[in-house]
C-alpha cells in the first residue's frame, strides 16, 4: 500500500494498523466478549438450575432414608434403608453415632447392590453437620457428590447423590456453546470484514483523490483543474461523505487561490510591461525636445551664419514649452495615482463646456463645432474646475487632431437627478478597433511608432489617460464608443448629495457674445436651444 495513501486512509504513526484493520479487530473483540458473556451466563444459569434440582433430590433422598430407618429395625450399623424404593444408582448413605462419627456408609452400585465405603471414602464425609445444609464433597473413587445430613428427632443419617450427570451436562453445554460461538464469530467476522470494506470504499476514494491532488504541481501555473471527489462520495448524511464534501470545498479554495495568484502574477506582468513601456515612451518624449534644444544651441554656438538667433530662440522656447507640458502631465498623473485630493467646489458644467467649445473653435476653425445643452436642471457637480476643464479640452483636442477638415464635433451636456454627463461626438473616421481596449492607457497613439510627421499637431498620448484619471478621481467614469463615421466619448460625474461636502460660490454665467474676441462668431451660432439637438 502506498505510504501516503496509508496515512490518509487512517494509519497513524506508531499504530502499524489501518483503520479497516482496527475496526475489524474492535468489532471482533466486541463480538467475542459478548459471546463469552452470553455463554458464561448460560452456563452459570444452567448449572444453578441443575444444582438446584440435584439439591432437591438429595434433600428428598435424605428424608426418605430417615423415614425408612424409623420403620426398620436392626443394628445401628445397618444402612438397610438404601433398600427403599427410589434410590438411584450411586446414592450414598451413612449413619452417625451420638458423637457425630460415621458408623456405617454404603453406596448403591450399578447392579442394584450395596458397597461399603472404605475408610478413606468415609473420611471425605467427616465434618458434615446434621442441620440439613448441602455440601459438595469429592469421594475418592466415586467422584463429586452433593451430600446433606439430617438429624432432628429421628436417626441422624447422611445422604448424597453423584454430581457426574450435572458436570457432564455442563461440559456438553460448554462444548456446544464453544462450537456455536466459533462458527458464529467466524461468520460474523467475515460479514464484518465485507461490510467494513464496502463502507470504507468512499473514504478510500476520498483518500485517492487527496493523494492525486497532493501530487499536482500546484507551484506551477499550468495547473488548470484539480480532481474532485465524485458526487456519490459527498453525501452529507455519512461521515465519509462529509469528508469528501469538505475536501471538495478545500480543493475549490485551493483552485480559487491559484487562480487569484495567477491573475495577480499576470497583472503584475502587465503592470511591469506598462511601466517599461511608460518609461520608454516618457524617455523618448522628453528626449525629443531636449535633442531639439541641444541642436539649436549647437547651431547658435557655431555662429549666426548657421541660423538666425531669433528663429533658434523661438524653436528652443517651443520645445521647452512642449517638454514643460509633458512633465506637468506626468506630474499630474503621478499625483492622481497617489490619490491626492483635488480642489472641491461647485462647478457649472454648462459654462465649462461652452468655454471649452469656444476655445476649440478658436484653435481649429476648419471643423464644424456644435454645442447642445440638454438640461432639465442645472448641470452642477462638485469637483476641481481646472481639471474638469482640462478633461473637456483634451476630448475636444483629440477630436480636432484625429479627424479630417470639415468634421462636425458636437459637445453636449445632460443632467439628471443622479448624475451629469458630457458627451463629445464626431463623425470622423473613428478609432481603430484594436486601439479601443487601450485608448485610455498612457502614451497610446494611433501610429505604432513614436515619431510623428507633424510635431506641432500630434500629442504625447497622455490626454485621454489624464481624462480617465481625473474622472476617476471625481468618482465618475469615462467610456468611448467608436465606429466609422461616429465616435463618442461619454463623461459621467455624480451630482453632489445633500450630505456631501460642497463649497458654494456664484455660478458662472455664459459669456456674452460681445465679450468674445472679434474673430469669434456670436455665441448664438454655437449655443443651440435647449432640447434642440437630440440623438439620432
Amino acid at each position: 500500500m502506498n505510504p501516503r495513501r496509508t496515512r490518509l486512509f487512517g494509519r497513524s504513526p506508531g499504530t502499524g494498523r489501518s483503520l479497516r484493520t482496527r475496526l475489524f479487530l474492535f468489532v471482533s473483540a466486541t463480538l467475542v466478549a459478548v459471546c463469552a458473556a452470553m455463554a458464561l451466563t448460560t452456563v452459570f444459569a444452567q448449572r444453578s438450575y441443575l444444582l438446584g434440582t440435584l439439591d432437591q433430590r438429595v434433600s428428598d433422598a435424605a428424608e426418605r432414608s430417615q423415614g425408612g430407618l424409623q420403620r426398620r429395625t436392626g443394628y445401628d450399623t445397618d444402612p438397610g434403608f438404601l433398600n427403599e424404593r427410589g434410590q438411584a444408582v450411586g446414592t450414598l448413605a451413612a449413619r452417625f453415632d451420638d458423637e457425630g462419627k460415621i458408623l456405617a456408609a454404603e453406596v448403591v452400585t450399578h447392579d442394584g447392590g450395596h458397597r461399603t465405603l472404605t475408610a478413606a471414602q468415609r473420611a471425605a464425609l467427616d465434618g458434615i453437620s446434621t442441620d440439613g445444609s448441602l455440601h459438595t464433597r469429592t469421594v475418592p473413587g466415586l467422584g463429586s457428590y452433593r451430600v446433606t445430613a439430617l438429624g432432628g428427632d429421628g436417626v441422624p443419617v447422611l445422604t448424597g447423590l453423584p454430581m457426574g450427570d450435572v458436570q457432564d451436562m455442563i461440559g456438553r453445554l460448554i462444548a456446544v456453546e464453544a462450537v456455536v460461538a466459533a462458527i458464529g464469530l467466524t461468520a460474523a467476522g467475515c460479514v464484518c470484514a465485507v461490510v467494513i470494506r464496502r463502507q470504507l470504499r468512499p473514504l478510500g476514494r476520498v483518500a485517492a483523490t487527496a493523494v492525486e491532488v497532493s501530487r499536482s504541481p500546484l507551484g506551477h501555473s499550468e495547473v488548470t483543474r484539480l480532481t474532485r471527489v465524485p458526487e456519490r462520495d459527498t453525501d452529507p448524511g455519512s461521515e465519509a461523505g462529509q469528508v469528501g464534501a469538505a475536501l471538495n470545498r478545500m480543493i475549490d479554495h485551493v483552485e480559487s487561490s491559484l487562480a487569484e495568484r495567477r491573475r495577480g502574477e499576470e497583472e503584475m506582468r502587465r503592470s511591469e510591461e506598462r511601466m517599461r513601456r511608460f518609461l520608454a515612451d516618457a524617455s523618448h518624449e522628453l528626449r525629443t525636445p531636449l535633442a531639439s534644444i541641444a541642436g539649436y544651441a549647437e547651431l547658435m554656438n557655431r555662429g549666426t551664419e548657421w541660423i538666425e538667433p531669433t528663429l533658434a530662440w523661438r524653436r528652443v522656447s517651443a520645445e521647452s514649452a512642449r517638454m514643460t507640458g509633458l512633465v506637468e502631465d506626468l506630474l499630474l498623473l503621478a499625483r492622481l495615482d497617489e490619490g491626492r485630493p483635488l480642489h472641491a467646489a461647485e462647478v457649472d458644467l454648462a459654462a465649462l463646456v461652452t468655454e471649452a467649445v469656444w476655445d476649440a473653435r478658436a484653435a481649429g476653425d476648419t471643423h464644424n463645432w456644435q454645442l447642445a445643452l440638454l438640461l432639465d436642471t442645472p448641470a452642477l457637480v462638485v469637483g476641481d474646475e481646472a481639471r474638469l476643464h482640462q478633461v473637456v479640452v483634451n476630448l475636444l483636442a483629440n477630436a480636432r487632431v484625429h479627424t479630417p477638415v470639415g468634421t462636425t464635433v458636437v459637445a453636449s451636456v445632460e443632467a439628471t437627478d443622479a448624475s451629469c454627463a458630457i458627451r463629445v461626438r464626431d463623425d470622423g473616421p473613428g478609432i481603430p478597433q484594436h486601439l479601443l481596449p487601450s485608448v485610455f492607457e498612457r502614451f497610446t497613439r494611433g501610429d505604432a511608432s513614436r515619431s510623428r510627421g507633424n510635431p506641432t499637431e500630434g500629442g504625447s498620448g497622455l490626454g485621454l489617460a489624464i481624462a480617465e484619471a481625473v474622472t476617476a478621481a471625481h468618482g465618475g467614469r469615462i467610456r468611448v464608443e467608436s465606429a466609422p463615421g461616429r465616435t463618442e466619448f461619454t463623461l459621467e460625474l455624480p451630482r453632489p448629495t445633500a450630505s456631501g461636502p460642497r463649497t458654494r460660490r456664484p455660478l458662472r454665467r455664459l459669456r456674452r457674445p460681445e465679450a468674445r474676441p472679434p474673430l469669434m462668431p456670436p455665441l448664438g451660432d454655437l449655443v443651440l436651444p435647449v432640447r434642440a439637438v437630440r440623438e439620432p
